[in-house]
C-alpha cells in the first residue's frame, strides 16, 4: 500500500503518520501565562535533539480539526518557561486525564490530581509525583505553518534535571532503566509500558568496525535459520573468530551424533542451535557452533 499524504485530510494524514512513527516519548508540559495560570498538558511530539547545550524539542500543534492553538503554545510566547515532567506507568490514566481541552484558567493540576511544586529556576510549577522533571527555558517557538495540523516547534534548553533517588541504580549515579516503567504513545488510544519484561540490550557498534555482513561466510549469510538481527550480531567483530579446539558443547556433541549421516540436517540443526544462542546474547559460542558447522 502506498499513501500520498498530500491528497488526505488532515486528521487522516495525522492518524497514519502516529500510528507509523511509535513508539513517541511524552513530554508533560506545565506552563505559565502571564497573569499566573498554570497549564499542564502532555504532548507526544517531543524528544531530545542535543546535549551540548542540552535541548528538548516538542510541539503543541495547531489543532487539525478547526485550526485554533494550544494553551500551551499560548502560555511559551508568554512566559518562555516549561517544565517537561516525564511520565511513568504510575501517572498514565491522570496524564490522559488532562488533555481534556478544559477551558482557558482551569487548572490541570486540579482536574487531574497532581500536585503542583515549586521549581528551582523558572516560574512553572514541576509535578510532584513525576519521578523526572526538567526545568527549560524556551530559547525559540519555531511555526511550521498557520494551517491546522502544523507543528509549532518549541525549542527549550533543560537548565536543571530532577531524579527521583527510587530511580537510581545502586551507585546512586544514574538512571536504572529497569525501575522506571516509561510509557510512549503509539496511533489511536494505544500506548506502550517500558519495563524489565521487555527491556533488551544491544550492544553498541564495535569501535574498531565490525566485519559487516557482506564479509560473513556465503554460507552463514545465506542461512534460512538466521534472522537479520542474528546476522548483524555476528557480523558486529572485527575478524572471523578462529576455531577453538578446546570448545566442548554437549548439544553439539548430540547433533553431530545424530544427524552424521545427514549433513544437511545437522547443518540445519547446528544454525537452528545458534540462532537460539544468539537470543540469548551467546555470541562468542554461537561462532563456534556455526564454525563447527562449516568443518
Amino acid at each position: 500500500m502506498t499513501i500520498t499524504l498530500a491528497e488526505l485530510p488532515v486528521m487522516q494524514k495525522q492518524a497514519w503518520l502516529q500510528h507509523a512513527v511509535a513508539p513517541r516519548p511524552i513530554a508533560f508540559a506545565s506552563t505559565i501565562d502571564a497573569a499566573g495560570n498554570v497549564n499542564l498538558s502532555p504532548f507526544s511530539f517531543f524528544n531530545l535533539f542535543s546535549s551540548n547545550p542540552p535541548i528538548v524539542i516538542f510541539s503543541p500543534a495547531r489543532r487539525g480539526r478547526d485550526n485554533t492553538t494550544k494553551h500551551t503554545l499560548e502560555n511559551v510566547l508568554a512566559v518562555p518557561e516549561v517544565v517537561i515532567n516525564i511520565c511513568d506507568y504510575a501517572m498514565v490514566q491522570q496524564m490522559s486525564l488532562s488533555s481534556c481541552e478544559y477551558p482557558k484558567g482551569v487548572n490541570e493540576f486540579l482536574k487531574a490530581g497532581f500536585t503542583p511544586k515549586a521549581a528551582t529556576q523558572i516560574k512553572p510549577p514541576m509535578v510532584a509525583e513525576a519521578k523526572i522533571q526538567l526545568e527549560c527555558k524556551v530559547q525559540e517557538v519555531k511555526s511550521l505553518g498557520e494551517q491546522g495540523g502544523a507543528g509549532q516547534l518549541v525549542i527549550a534548553e533543560v537548565l536543571v534535571m530532577h531524579v527521583h533517588d527510587s530511580i537510581l541504580n545502586a551507585e546512586g549515579t544514574m538512571i536504572d532503566q529497569r525501575k522506571i516503567e516509561h510509557i510512549a504513545r503509539l496511533g489511536g488510544d494505544w500506548y506502550v509500558r517500558v519495563n524489565e519484561h521487555n527491556l533488551f540490550t544491544v550492544p553498541k557498534p564495535n569501535t574498531q568496525l565490525g566485519i559487516g555482513i557482506d564479509h560473513l561466510p556465503q554460507g552463514i549469510r545465506n542461512s534460512q535459520w538466521l534472522s537479520g538481527n542474528h546476522l548483524g550480531m555476528l557480523a558486529n567483530v572485527t575478524a572471523i573468530p578462529e576455531v577453538d579446539p578446546a570448545f566442548h558443547d554437549d548439544t553439539v556433541n548430540n547433533i553431530f551424533q545424530y544427524y552424521s549421516l545427514t549433513p544437511d540436517t545437522m547443518e540445519q540443526e547446528l544454525h537452528r542451535y545458534a540462532a537460539r544462542l544468539l537470543e540469548q546474547q551467546q555470541v562468542a559460542t554461537a561462532w563456534q557452533v556455526l564454525l563447527a558447522a562449516s568443518e
